[in-house]
Formats: C-alpha cells, sequence, structure tokens
C-alpha cells in the first residue's frame, strides 16, 4: 500500500489547542541515574502521568470530538488492551455518550477495573478473544450491527495527530533534543510524534521500539507492508499486537530512523530499576523506551535524549512474574532437570559441594513420586553472580550429576517452569 502524502492531514499543532483544557501537559524529566548511565541528558516524557495514566486519552479524545454529533450520540464502540480503553472511556463520560468496549480475555484486572471506573456509568465492557487483534474483529462487526462509531486505537489520521501532541510538548519544552525513543504497539505514537518532530527538524532521531515477543513493526518493515504475525507474545500487553495499521506503518517508515525490538526480560529489568530508582511505576509498554537506550549506548553519548514513558497501568500483582523474568535474563535465575546420582546423601552432596555458599534454591520438587533422592528433581537456583554459572556447571559435572538446562530450552521451560 503506498500512500499520498501530500493530500494527509496530520495537524497535531491544532489539535494540541484543541484538546488542551481536557488533556494533561505531561512533564518532561532530567533523570540523573540514566544521564550518568549513558553518558547523556536523558529525559522521560511522563505519558504514565496523564489523566488516564498514558498517552491513549490524546488521540481517543481527538478522534470522539471530532464526530458529528449525531455520530457521538448514536455511540461508540472500541478494541483496546486497556489504555486506549481508558481513553475511550474518559472521554464518554466527559462528552457524556454512551461507548461499547470490546477487551482481550487476558488483559489484566487492574485495566478493566480502571476502564469501568472511568466510564462511570456510561460505558459497557464486553470480554472476547485471546488477542487484541481477535477482540477488534469482534468490535467491528458489533459497531456495523448496532449503527455506531468505531474509535480506532492507532489507525486513524484523528487519533494519530492526537498522539502526536506529544511530540509538541517535547518541542516546546526541549527544542534542542537530539532524538526520541518511541515505543510501538498498533504504531500510532510512533507515526504521530515521528511525523511532527520530523517535519519540524529532520535532524532529530526518531527510534521505534517493540517487544520482541510481537515486533509487528519490524516484520513490517522487513516484507515492506503490514503482515499479521502468526503468533505473539502477550507479556507486554500495551503493545502486543499482531498487525500494524497501514497508515501508521506509511508514516513509521518515512519518519523512523531505525526500529529496534527489546527482550521482555530487559523490559522487566527496565521496569523495576525505574521502581527502584526513581520509584516511578511503568507498566510493560511504558518501560520500553528506556530499555532500547542500552541497545543505543553509543549513539546517544553526548546527546539530548527523550524516553517516552508511554503509561503506567501496570498490576502490582504482576510483579513478581516480572522479577522472575528480569532474574532469568540477567541470569541470575536458572532452572535445571537434574538426576541425582543413585547413592546414598546424594540430596546434602548437591547442597553442599555443588551449590556456592550465596548461591539459593528457589524451587525444589522430585518429578517422580516414587524416586526421591534417586530420581530427576526440577530445581530452580538463584545465583549471587551471574558468572557464577559456568562454574556452577562444571561441579555438577564432577560430582556425578546429569543435568538438562531448562533455561535453553523453552519447550521444557514452559511446560515444567
Amino acid at each position: 500500500m503506498s500512500l499520498d502524502f501530500s493530500n494527509l492531514q496530520i495537524d497535531s499543532e491544532s489539535t494540541y489547542h484543541r484538546i488542551k483544557d481536557v488533556v494533561n501537559r505531561t512533564a518532561l524529566q532530567y533523570n540523573t541515574y540514566l544521564s550518568e548511565k549513558y553518558g547523556a541528558d536523558v529525559y522521560l516524557k511522563r505519558e504514565d502521568l496523564q489523566i488516564v495514566r498514558s498517552y491513549k486519552l490524546r488521540g481517543a479524545y481527538n478522534k470522539i470530538i471530532s464526530l458529528s454529533q449525531e455520530e457521538q450520540q448514536r455511540g461508540v464502540v472500541c478494541a483496546s488492551a486497556g489504555n486506549h480503553a481508558q481513553g475511550v472511556a474518559f472521554s464518554c463520560k466527559k462528552l457524556d455518550i454512551k461507548g461499547v468496549i470490546f477487551m482481550p480475555g487476558p488483559t489484566p484486572k487492574q485495566k478493566i477495573t480502571q476502564t469501568e471506573m472511568w466510564g462511570n456509568g456510561n460505558i459497557e465492557i464486553i470480554l472476547t478473544g485471546d488477542t487484541f487483534d481477535d477482540c477488534q474483529k469482534a468490535a467491528r462487526i458489533y459497531t456495523e450491527e448496532n449503527n455506531m462509531t468505531f474509535i480506532p486505537p492507532f489507525d486513524d489520521p484523528k487519533v494519530i495527530e492526537g498522539q502526536g501532541t506529544v511530540a509538541v510538548e517535547i518541542l516546546q519544552d526541549l527544542p534542542d533534543v537530539d532524538a526520541v525513543f518511541i515505543p510501538i504497539g498498533g504504531g500510532g505514537l510512533s507515526a504521530g510524534t515521528s511525523y511532527y518532530l520530523k517535519n519540524k527538524n529532520p535532524n532529530i532521531k526518531c527510534y521505534g521500539v517493540e517487544p520482541q515477543g510481537a515486533a509487528s513493526m519490524q516484520a513490517a518493515f522487513t516484507v515492506g507492508k503490514p503482515v499479521e504475525l502468526e503468533k505473539i507474545n502477550k507479556f507486554v500487553d500495551g503493545a502486543a499486537v499482531q498487525k500494524v495499521g497501514d497508515l501508521t506503518f506509511e508514516i513509521s517508515r518515512q519518519y523512523l530512523d531505525d526500529i529496534r525490538s527489546i527482550p521482555e526480560g530487559k523490559i522487566c529489568t527496565c521496569i523495576l530499576e525505574l521502581y527502584n530508582k526513581d520509584a516511578i511505576v511503568v507498566e510493560p509498554a511504558g518501560a520500553l523506551s528506556v530499555a532500547a537506550l542500552e541497545f543505543h549506548k553509543d549513539e546517544i553519548k553526548g546527546k539530548k535524549v527523550v524516553c517516552i514513558i508511554s503509561g503506567g497501568n501496570n498490576d502490582i500483582n504482576r510483579m513478581s512474574e516480572i522479577q522472575e523474568l528480569s532474574l532469568l535474563y540477567e541470569g541470575y535465575k536458572h532452572y535445571f532437570i537434574v538426576r541425582f546420582p543413585n547413592r546414598p546423601g546424594a540430596l546434602k552432596l548437591f547442597v553442599s559441594e555443588v551449590l556456592s555458599p550465596k548461591d539459593d534454591i528457589t524451587r525444589f520438587e522430585f518429578i517422580k513420586k516414587t524416586e526421591r533422592e534417586r530420581g530427576p528433581a526440577l530445581i530452580g537456583i538463584e545465583l549471587n553472580n551471574p558468572a557464577d554459572y559456568q562454574s556452577l556447571l562444571q561441579r555438577m559435572t564432577e560430582n556425578k550429576f546429569e543435568y538438562i538446562e531448562l533455561n535453553k530450552d523453552q519447550t521444557l521451560f514452559e511446560y515444567l517452569v
């Protein structure tokens, strides 16, 4: 698909003035820790402090107020994993119109509860499908059957220009910015911000960032058009989209300087760092831009850099999973199937001779109930230092413990851990 950009109307500057009395102007904060770590001036655009704790309100509200009075009275429908839903719900309450919101079944409960709160009687929530894309198909059918208006989460000029108001504020606060890191789900934010920034100053570097398990924009860049990924990792729920939009792809392809997919474990490490260093609570998608700094550290040295923190709707119940994924990614935590030698005291030998004094066993269970202390066991070990891993393997071999490294066998890992 090729679009005629001469006829494309994406006016984020006018939109900024149109929605500024409803949408929070979020802070652009200098971050000392990240600046010292990467030798750059790193600023965080705090969209996690937006009214609904994400930038999505900007595009949703702009789209809905652009509808005719008749269209508003008939009501609106949207599909969302959570943040767009909250933006639509807030807008429905603000404008006193009816909204029906479709959300994927695995959506975190916290986002569902928040959406209900913002809608406060003006919305109905329907949970359906396993992914955003399944959910969106059901929402579009419902829209047609009930003669309502669909509010796209990303692939719409009004939504895109609303998201682009993030860039308007960035340039107002930091006119000499050198680079901006932009999270990508369906591409609305990357399209809106890169379009505005590049048209204002072509020298600003615009870096798109998406989760490794749902790298749909990168796939589109590779083949030259949006493609539907057969399978995605839904952990980064705010950016887990199987297929980016046609319009968002075309704009992003023209204006992004680079695109990077980030491992989910690295994203988790950044979530924990932001909380521990600066008491900033972000959802997985909100940490994408900060996680990308590590992969561009040579390019950003001495530069003024902005990371868009896209959202802060993180369910506290997910923190144990986030910590686990971070430990696995950083090399601190390892899982094994260990077969103990057929001799007395094998378990005691494992604890005393294989583990170092500062290593911890975080999980231990015999796989076969009838062969305790001789049969295979599932063992989780947390190392004091990731560099000790090879010596741990060496000690298991020297003491004649047969083992399988589950961290390197994704199928077995998902089945057993």
